[in-house]
C-alpha cells in the first residue's frame, strides 16, 4: 500500500507527521514524503526540516494521498506543479485526504466542488472559494475524500483512515500503541469553546508570524 505525503515550503510539521505516525503503522503500508524536488523542505516555523525522498516527477500513482496544510498553502493554491500533481495522483488513489489547510490544495485542484469539507477555522472563506461546502466537523468522510480540521485533527483523520484500510481493531491497536488519549489542560480547542479574546489572540499571533509580501 503506497501512501504519499507532499510537502512544500512552510507546511506545518504536525499536519504531516501526525498522520505519518499513524499510517506508517498500517500493515503493509509504505509512506513516502514527496516534494517538487527530492531533498530538504522547511516547515512553517523555519526551525524544522523534513527530507522528501522523492520528487513529484518520480511518483505517478498512489493508494492514498495525504495533503498537509500550513501557512504556505495560500501561495501553493496557485502553484501549477503541486496542484497539477495532486489532481493527477487523485485519479489513481483509493483515498485522497487532507489536514487543516491542505484542503485548500484539494480545492484548488478542483476536487472539492460541491463537496462537504473542513479546514482550519481561520480559512473557511478560502475553502468555500474553491466550491467546497464547509462544515465544522473535525473529520469529514465523503466517498473517497477525507478532510480534517486544524492540525491536531490529522491524527483523528489518520485513525479513521486506518480503520478503513485495515479494520477497526488494527486502528484501535495503533491508537493504543501511540497512546493517543487526549486530555488537554484547557477546553479551548475550538472556536465554539474558546473565549473571543483567545480567538483574537490566535489571529494576532498568526498575523505576526506571516511573512512580509515580497511584491
Amino acid at each position: 500500500m503506497q501512501i504519499v505525503i507532499p510537502v512544500y515550503d512552510r507546511f506545518t510539521a504536525l499536519d504531516a507527521v501526525g498522520p505519518y505516525e499513524v499510517l506508517s503503522k498500517v500493515p503493509g503500508a509504505t509512506v513516502t514524503f514527496v516534494a517538487a524536488e527530492a531533498g530538504p523542505v522547511t516547515t512553517d516555523t523555519g526551525m524544522l526540516t523534513l527530507v522528501a525522498q522523492k520528487s513529484f516527477a518520480e511518483v505517478t500513482s498512489a493508494d492514498v494521498l495525504m495533503v498537509p496544510g500550513g501557512p504556505g498553502t495560500r501561495q501553493m493554491m496557485t502553484d501549477e506543479q503541486l496542484v497539477g500533481w495532486v489532481k493527477a495522483i487523485d485519479a489513481t488513489t483509493s483515498w485522497t485526504t487532507s489536514v487543516c489547510t491542505g484542503s485548500l490544495i484539494l480545492g484548488a485542484a478542483g476536487l472539492l466542488e460541491g463537496v462537504d469539507a473542513t479546514t482550519h477555522w481561520s480559512c473557511v472563506d478560502l475553502l468555500e472559494s474553491t466550491g467546497a461546502r464547509y462544515l465544522t466537523e473535525r473529520v469529514i468522510v465523503r466517498d473517497t475524500l477525507i478532510t480534517a480540521a486544524g492540525v491536531s485533527s490529522g491524527i483523528d483523520m489518520a485513525l479513521t483512515l486506518a480503520s478503513f484500510l485495515a479494520g477497526d481493531e488494527v486502528a484501535q491497536a495503533i491508537q493504543l500503541g501511540i497512546e493517543y488519549d487526549p486530555q488537554p489542560p484547557f477546553d479551548s480547542g475550538s472556536v465554539a469553546k474558546s473565549d473571543p479574546a483567545i480567538v483574537e489572540l490566535v489571529r494576532a499571533l498568526s498575523s505576526d508570524a506571516a511573512p512580509t509580501p515580497s511584491g
